[in-house]
């Protein structure tokens, strides 16, 4: 009775009496205005401080960084968050790998201190008074450091908690540069990721959606792109302009993903029969109605898990580059902490061994992620768990 009750007052309800709050609201998504609202906020300030400002306020690396964690609250937490019984679901099969979320664990600390940490701590500075104090509870010779700031006894230096983790060289607390390592990785690793996620979809998908020329095109122009050797093409733009994590960047990320491309397309290109595309062809949906809402949505898991499994190995590139030089000697990075500390390992081994350890287990941490969110993503998998 009350079911048909309802149905009479929806046939008698007229356009403007229909409460929209009820039926989910009128016009754009809350997080489509959000988005926008955001989007214009970000313009705005980035037009402000680059040409508005005579020295900029902003580096562009955070500029970027910070359009990252806009993209990652707007397409991953929030959906997340509005999709409840699915992400549910998903962290019932993710939390099946113990492993992996120990690492997420980490990673979400690494993440907060890397972000907010230089926020709150000084960049650390030049100390050769300071040079060679061992972590605290840890103790060395007293010929070691150039003074022991911590307690001396019976010819031993003990550690101090005024640097908890030991001094470098010059001086420079490792738990500092520790911390801001940690932001140099996130921001290598998150930033690239992005750049290099957005375009490969975009490419694949479109190749895989209209074939022919377009994909022959696309696909011949990744075959020469992945030719190309990014490496000597960094050490030639590093050598006539200044070397900056933002250089790093740009690079690997506009030049880095081929890969991607193709294992979009080989997704999409599954996608690409089911019937719901060719309902929505009939239904007269346009070419990029159809790329944004069909296809890309059903590859995300393929492009989720590839850009998690990427992360690590732009962490590692940096790492590499400032290990070896080349990059911005005044950006501390873990790769550069390793290198001043390579020739004190008979003295002084923690200069070297702690932020390797940080660099390790991060890297690490991201491959057991990485492969958890495979497993529970790809319901092929549903068989084996």
């Amino acid at each position: 009775m009350a079911a048909d009750t309802r149905s009479e007052t929806a046939a008698t309800e007229r356009f403007e009496d229909v409460d929209w709050d009820d039926v989910g609201g009128l016009g754009f998504p809350r997080r489509t205005l959000a988005l926008g609202v955001s989007s214009l906020a970000y313009l705005v300030a980035v037009v402000y401080d680059v040409f508005l400002t005579e020295d900029a306020l902003v580096s562009g690396t955070n500029w970027l960084f910070l359009l990252t964690l806009l993209a990652g609250v707007f397409f991953v937490a929030w959906p997340l968050a509005e999709n409840r019984r699915l992400t549910a679901y998903y962290w019932r099969r993710f939390k099946k790998n113990r492993a992996a979320v120990i690492s997420a664990i980490y990673l979400l600390v690494v993440f907060v201190l890397g972000t907010f940490g230089p926020m709150l701590i000084a960049k650390p500075e030049l100390n050769v008074l300071a040079a060679y104090q061992p972590p605290v509870f840890l103790s060395v010779d007293s010929s070691v450091p150039t003074s022991c700031v911590g307690q001396a006894a019976d010819g031993l230096c003990h550690g101090t908690w005024k640097y908890p983790l030991g001094t470098t060289s010059d001086g420079k607390g490792i738990a500092r540069l520790v911390v801001f390592g940690m932001r140099v990785s996130m921001q290598v690793g998150l930033i690239t990721m992005l750049i290099v996620i957005s375009i490969g979809t975009v490419v694949g998908t479109s190749a895989a959606y209209f074939s022919g020329l377009v994909d022959e095109l696309l696909m011949r122009y990744v075959d020469i792109q992945q030719t190309f050797p990014t490496f000597f093409l960094f050490l030639i733009v590093t050598y006539l302009f200044k070397p900056s994590l933002f250089l790093l960047i740009t690079i690997f990320g506009f030049l880095g993903w081929g890969g991607i491309a193709r294992l979009v397309r080989s997704e999409a290109l599954q996608r690409r029969e089911e019937s719901y595309i060719q309902a929505a062809e009939n239904a007269g949906a346009s070419d990029g109605w159809i790329i944004r809402r069909h296809l890309m949505p059903n590859v995300s898991n393929t492009v989720i898990t590839a850009a998690t499994l990427l992360i690590p190995s732009f962490i590692l590139f940096e790492a590499t580059f400032a290990f070896l030089g080349l990059t911005d000697p005044s950006t501390p990075s873990w790769g550069q902490v390793i290198s001043s500390g390579r020739g004190d390992l008979d003295s002084a081994w923690w200069i070297a061994t702690i932020p390797g350890v940080f660099l390790f287990f991060t890297v690490l941490a991201f491959n057991f992620v990485g492969d958890a969110l495979r497993d529970a993503l790809d319901p092929r998998s549903e068989g084996d768990a």
